[in-house]
């Protein structure tokens, strides 16, 4: 037994050396890419020493001499926190993806390069100005500071993770940061905030399948006597005649062939496979709100904005400072806010006299264009010319050999059709058998591919000083076209609405439009002084939620995409109605839960007769609710159910599945509408031989709903919640994706229970055709006291870290997640009073 009990002891010694041996080595590998938040490092090019400060959030405040210095260290810093974000954006936006995760992203990285984000990029450079030049030259210094002496899983536990999948990249070292590099992510930017071409094509293969009255009732008009637009008829000043006709038959129905359908269904498929940078579908919006003196406990303006955007860990944005030791003409930068890695400056925030934040315009940018293709040639004004062309090669991992396309470009844009080899065959061989062919190849005319000067206002609107410099840097802001709020330390508020946004000959691009047709082409862009401008409006108020900018007066035709007002009418209501605001208060509003669609539809549930006792429950626990919809309200929980069965219920048996509803502010409005047309033919369900009225429907959905939610929760009323249906994971863009359990742990974070909702002013959508998962968040909140900018308040949806792990990577989550928020640090006095970790950047030598 002695010996036994030694042979034991011993193995258990050597299995316990082991368990530490591979404990030890995954610790290592885990944190041997933590960043260095404290001591000296040496950085070429400096001019003075820099000085970085963090607080316990690890958010940077950077100090320096020169804007050289700034910005360089601004590269490293994010390098530190960022760089495989960093490195896996450049990938995307250069149509590189599959270089690091082989085949499976060749698709997506051809739809990319045959929309040439990288190449527009390129060609931008040379039309910034010399010091915008020359700070994204600073930048990537930085960035390639850190490269110098960081590979593998010393910059990131992804590269570790990668370079052991199947298929994934070996010995990979990342290329040298570049300017262009940085100017790609815009194009990112505007795609997923800039486009209807989704829209362009549901709406035509609607128009397919159905009479064009009925698709119209699914596109309702601007409900301007409910939800006021951002610039009331008063407020546009201008007189002249629409110079866009409002409306053309821009879809012939000879034109709606099978085989366009089909062309137009690989489009939409490979457009929707991007991966979503900024998130994608009705989430995607933004609140922002400004609010003058008179309506604050301090008599200065106060701004708030929280950006609507796609859940993605790390979180979209990455908080910073930039800061001048000496502020002036020479070094004219003392800027904090919201930063993208990858990118220099601030986004969104404030500097020592203003504040600015960016709700999404939306107008419409994007137009497909139907193109009669004859072998390398394009119909346009009955003349047949040749298309431009390009190789693009691809290295693949895991193929020994490139993988190479031809990109063709037609006068309105790159052929995107073409993405789907076998839609390019087919209408190559249609082409052949006809001179005027039934197929047709779909192009793409976007403003983003015109090359513009937006990097150079984005310095502008970082350094500007009053309200005549921030419109001056807003006219250069070219896309995406956003709604820009203003306020300044001398109690000035204002809205500008900046971008290119297109003058049609004919038509509103609704939908596609035949490109051999001159009539159809962009006659320019409205000019800057026409576009929706406001200062110090009579009311004091200036709200932005992605609803109609100008009332249905106003000289051009912008979009008819708007949100449909009932985020922004709810946020005016409660400014309206606080009386005086603090920081504090506009926090608050942030919050609101109240459902707009709950308080239409409510009173009809509660009208219909319900006989079951078991069924009856369900609905009376809509009775008395106030239609907020915090994570433990057991009447939100139902109604949303309720609410799902409804769309599903009423429009599934009639419309294509990838058209079903996604229960956004279109569909609050379509079911508004409805509701007051007992009879009409969408309530009827085609697939029984009786004809159902808008009652059957309600009471069908009530009963279905009382079964759905017993099945996924609980029997009793009492013991239903909203958050345990909506729910939100933090989702690594790559990794995250795998398939691997363990690997998807390391990466991913939550799930989360979440109050709020689609179209609510706490924006946590969730997509009705998919489930009750949240999938679009306020990206990030703020609040900006121009009275004391130290009073100002911020939070972010994860944290500065994107290194799983690191203490920074969801450390804001858990305040975020209860609507809290952190102090915002700006005076050196502040920021040294929340000082944990202090790095210095030294000259060489030094």
């Amino acid at each position: 037994m002695p010996r036994l009990l030694r042979v034991v002891v011993i193995s258990g010694i050597a299995l316990a050396t082991v368990l530490l041996v591979i404990a030890g080595t995954v610790v290592f590998v885990v944190r041997h890419s933590f960043p260095t938040y404290d001591g000296t490092i040496e950085l070429n090019g400096l001019d003075a020493e820099v000085s970085v400060v963090r607080d316990t959030n690890g958010i940077p405040q950077i100090y320096a001499d020169t804007p050289a210095d700034l910005f360089a260290a601004q590269g490293y810093v994010h390098a530190q926190d960022r760089f495989f974000e960093m490195d896996f954006r450049r990938h995307v936006t250069s149509g590189r993806l599959s270089e690091l995760f082989g085949e499976t992203a060749l698709e997506t990285d051809k739809f990319v390069r045959t929309l040439g984000w990288r190449r527009v990029a390129e060609k931008e450079l040379p039309l910034l100005s010399p010091t915008t030049r020359q700070y994204l030259d600073d930048y990537a210094r930085g960035v390639n500071a850190y490269l110098s002496s960081h590979s593998g899983s010393g910059l990131s536990l992804e590269y570790g993770v990668l370079s052991l999948q199947p298929g994934g990249p070996k010995n990979y070292t990342p290329e040298p940061w570049t300017a262009a590099d940085s100017l790609s992510w815009l194009k990112a930017m505007a795609w997923d905030l800039g486009g209807n071409l989704d829209e362009e094509v549901t709406r035509t293969k609607l128009l397919a399948a159905m009479p064009a009255r009925n698709v119209e009732s699914l596109y309702p008009q601007y409900p301007y006597d409910r939800n006021q637009p951002i610039m009331s008829a008063g407020s546009i000043g201008r007189d002249g005649k629409f110079t866009t006709a409002p409306v053309s038959n821009e879809v012939r129905r000879s034109m709606l062939t099978q085989d366009l359908l089909k062309s137009l269904d690989s489009v939409q498929k490979v457009a929707k496979g991007l991966p979503e940078l900024l998130g994608q579908g009705d989430g995607v919006g933004s609140n922002s709100w400004v609010v003058s003196g008179d309506h604050t406990t301090t008599g200065k303006p106060l701004l708030a904005n929280d950006p609507h955007l796609g859940a993605t860990m790390p979180g979209i944005w990455t908080q910073v400072g930039l800061h001048c030791n000496n502020v002036g003409e020479a070094c004219p930068f003392d800027v904090s806010g919201f930063s993208f890695s990858g990118l220099p400056g601030v986004v969104i925030g404030h500097n020592n006299a203003i504040s600015w934040g960016f709700t999404n315009l939306d107008p419409d940018v994007q137009d497909l264009y139907l193109e009669r293709i004859e072998g390398n040639n394009v119909l346009y004004n009955n003349k047949w010319r040749a298309m431009s062309t390009r190789e693009e090669t691809f290295k693949v991992a895991g193929q020994d050999e490139p993988v190479k396309i031809t990109v063709r470009e037609t006068r309105h844009g790159p052929l995107i059709s073409d993405v789907d080899e076998d839609e390019r065959k087919l209408g190559e061989s249609a082409a052949t058998q006809a001179k005027y062919p039934t197929a047709y190849g779909v192009a793409l005319q976007w403003t983003a591919l015109n090359p513009g000067r937006t990097a150079d206002a984005l310095f502008a609107i970082n350094t500007a000083q009053n309200w005549s410099q921030f419109r001056a840097a807003a006219q250069q802001f070219q896309v995406p076209s956003q709604n820009l709020v203003y306020a300044d330390t001398d109690g000035h508020i204002g809205y500008q609405a900046p971008g290119l946004i297109p003058i049609r000959a004919t038509g509103r691009g609704d939908w596609p439009v035949p490109g051999w047709d001159p009539k159809y082409s962009w006659k320019g862009y409205v000019p800057f002084d026409a576009l929706p401008s406001e200062f110090d409006p009579p009311d004091g108020i200036i709200v932005t939620a992605n609803q109609a900018v100008v009332p249905n007066t106003y000289t051009y035709y912008l979009t008819n995409s708007w949100d449909y007002g009932y985020r922004s009418q709810q946020i005016l209501d409660r400014i309206k109605a606080a009386g005086k605001l603090d920081a504090n208060a506009m926090a608050s509003i942030q919050l609101d839960t109240k459902s707009k669609a709950a308080e239409m539809l409510v009173p009809y549930l509660l009208r219909i007769s319900i006989d079951d006792a078991f069924d009856k429950q369900g609905q009376d626990v809509l009775r008395n609710w106030d239609f907020t919809q915090p994570p433990d309200s057991a009447a939100a929980a139902y109604f949303n159910v309720v609410w799902r069965n409804l769309l599903a219920l009423t429009f599934h048996d009639q419309l294509p599945e990838g058209t079903w509803p996604d229960g956004g502010s279109r569909w609050f409005e379509v079911v508004h509408t409805l509701i007051g047309q007992q009879n009409s033919g969408w309530w009827d369900n085609i697939g029984t031989p009786q004809r159902e009225s808008r009652d059957d429907i309600l009471r069908e959905a009530l009963i279905n709903a009382r079964t759905e939610i017993t099945q996924k929760m609980a029997r009793e009323p009492a013991n239903w919640q909203w958050g345990r249906l909506h729910r939100l994971t933090l989702t690594n863009q790559t990794l995250g994706k795998s398939g691997i359990g363990a690997v998807e742990k390391i990466f991913n974070r939550g799930p989360y229970e979440l109050g709020g909702g689609t179209s609510i002013v706490d924006a946590t959508g969730w997509d009705a055709a998919e489930g009750y998962d949240v999938t679009a968040t306020p990206s990030m909140r703020m609040v900006v006291d121009l009275s004391d900018f130290d009073k100002s308040r911020w939070v972010n949806l994860t944290g500065v870290s994107g290194h799983a792990f690191s203490s920074n990577y969801t450390d804001q989550t858990d305040l975020w997640v209860k609507g809290e928020t952190l102090q915002w640090a700006y005076t050196k006095g502040a920021v040294e009073a929340t000082r944990k970790h202090s790095l210095t950047f030294t000259k060489p030598g030094s």
